[in-house]
């Protein structure tokens, strides 16, 4: 029994929830139910879309999106673990080794359950295969499991298990790329009076005055904060909620034209209709998991009109 057959065999839910073999031999699981759709890539339990019914599409995913083993897809939501940003250990010569963002978001991951819920909603847990290549360069013992429900909303939850006999710190990050109907009509609510790391200008500390707006790049990493996020979407006329628990840091991020003209996998003029809002727990913020214990990271997206 080949692979995407024995997932079909044991998880496929009829009507719901289906895999299949994508490109470059990449497996992926389609979901469908009364409220949106989806779809992941078992390579990083990569989401890479999310719509609900009668609506436009939640997750951005580049036109020029390119599916490689091995390789991260730009857009959807990439999963950033254990480390966020590049790996520091204070040797350049080590560090260069370590791929930006952890291991998760390029490693191999596995089905380990999938349920349809009283509601209607859909549920699908995976968990990070633990090889050889991923003891190298994690190498504490722990688990990884990471449950995505599909239903009128899109609820995340990454769980990291300390299955060892020594604590150790993760940072963490879901890099959630979201459709917006234009940068120029788009407000960030939520973050006023924060603290930020301003990666674009030098790493320096400022505080958030008001509502973020974005004119140019923009890379910033809010310290502190555990409220609720809001994307003020005045050109698709809807506000995109994001609601978090287990996470003190929020991250900004949009390319601008300049940055985005040298990816070659974003699209011309593709970083207009875009906004990453990315819930995370980062530099000061980083979380030590005790021994036979768990950190879980939650969040909720949820489209509101009216």
């Amino acid at each position: 029994m080949d692979e995407v057959t024995n997932l079909n065999h044991r998880f496929a839910i009829n009507g719901h929830l289906s895999f299949e073999v994508g490109e470059n031999g990449l497996l992926m699981a389609n979901i469908q139910n009364a409220y949106a759709q989806a779809e992941i890539m078992l390579q990083g339990a990569h989401i890479l879309t999310y719509q609900p019914v009668d609506d436009a599409p939640l997750i951005w995913l580049s036109p020029k999106a390119k599916y490689l083993p091995g390789k991260a897809v730009r857009g959807g939501v990439p999963i950033c673990w254990p480390w966020f940003g590049n790996y520091e250990s204070g040797n350049p010569e080590t560090d260069k080794n370590y791929p930006a963002h952890g291991i998760a978001r390029t490693g191999m991951w596995e089905v380990i359950n999938s349920e349809m819920l009283p509601n209607g909603a859909t549920r699908i847990t995976f968990a990070l295969l633990m090889d050889e290549a991923a003891a190298r360069l994690w190498p504490h013992p722990s688990a990884l499991h990471y449950i995505v429900t599909v239903g009128r909303d899109l609820i995340l939850e990454l769980v990291t298990h300390n299955t060892g006999s020594s604590p150790f710190t993760i940072s963490e990050a879901l890099h959630t790329y979201f459709v917006i109907g234009d940068i120029d009509a788009t407000q960030v609510s939520g973050l006023e009076g924060c603290a930020y790391i301003d990666k674009v200008d030098g790493f320096k500390r400022k505080t958030e005055p008001e509502k973020v707006t974005v004119t140019s790049e923009i890379d910033r990493v809010y310290l502190n904060t555990t409220e609720d996020c809001i994307i003020e979407d005045h050109k698709l006329h809807r506000n995109i909620l994001v609601a978090k628990t287990g996470s003190d840091t929020t991250v900004v991020w949009n390319p601008w034209a300049e940055k985005a003209a040298q990816m070659a996998d974003m699209g011309e003029g593709s970083y207009r209709g875009m906004l990453c809002v990315e819930s995370a727990n980062a530099a000061e913020n980083a979380v030590t998991v005790a021994p036979g214990t768990h950190h879980s990271m939650c969040v909720v997206y949820a489209v509101q009109r009216g």
